[in-house]
């Protein structure tokens, strides 16, 4: 009967199990459609929800579709390109990775670098990676001056990075208050101050993430070409 659909429907709806629900008679495996749940359900709160859940069905099912990873929240669909990170969001202006769990994108770091930052181990003593394996983790004593001086190499890094990362917070302050003030029809257009906040917001994330790929980076010959471009970037962010 209908109200046994609805109720059944509904509680799929509620349970986010609609879209793999089937005929409740257990010897029949068919699924309702879409036009059938309509016509069953009377509630537009419900519907939504489905509508919802249809949409959320789709994008995982699309391999070259995500949603926005804003850890503020952020409903926006994005289209994944072939570089890793993505178009920032129309809606919120976020840049997310396509390629791992790290919620934004993260150049010039690559992935990995990320995972290792996020995630570093390793004994403070011989260098060595931190495994179950490392049985002699509290009694070594290898190589301690190459350790503190590794460590010492890791901290600043680490505080260059939050500076960047602090800095480019305070931008994207700076950018809501102006756009807050040029709402008031007596004050003249601010697009120039908001157009420089952005640029600052980009820039400082872009030196935040330069400290872990250099952090991490071996080759010499890159590094000198990296930190080069990295000092010249951070010269101009700072006139900026």
């Amino acid at each position: 009967s209908q109200p046994c659909w609805s109720e059944y429907l509904t509680t799929r709806i509620e349970q986010n199990m609609v879209l793999k629900c089937t005929c409740p008679i257990s010897e029949c495996c068919a699924q309702p459609t879409a036009a059938f749940i309509r016509s069953i359900i009377s509630s537009e709160e419900v519907i939504a929800k489905y509508e919802k859940a249809l949409l959320r069905g789709y994008v995982e099912c699309c391999s070259n579709l995500t949603w926005c990873t804003n850890p503020q929240g952020c409903d926006q669909i994005l289209r994944k390109d072939g570089l890793g990170y993505g178009e920032a969001c129309s809606k919120c202006s976020w840049m997310s990775c396509f390629n791992c769990s790290f919620p934004e994108a993260h150049y010039p770091a690559s992935c990995n670098h990320m995972s290792q930052w996020c995630n570093h181990g390793f004994c403070w003593h011989c260098l060595k990676p931190w495994r179950p394996t490392h049985k002699d983790y509290y009694n070594c004593s290898a190589m301690v001056s190459k350790a503190a001086r590794q460590e010492k190499r890791f901290q600043d890094y680490n505080e260059r990075c939050t500076f960047h990362h602090q800095a480019r917070e305070f931008a994207m302050s700076l950018r809501n208050r102006v756009s807050s003030i040029s709402e008031m029809p007596e004050i003249r257009t601010l697009t120039f101050v908001l157009d420089a906040c952005k640029v600052l917001e980009q820039a400082r994330k872009v030196l935040a993430y330069s400290c872990v790929y250099s952090y991490y980076s071996q080759d010499t010959e890159r590094m000198d070409i990296m930190e080069q471009q990295t000092e010249s970037l951070e010269l101009h962010t700072n006139t900026l």
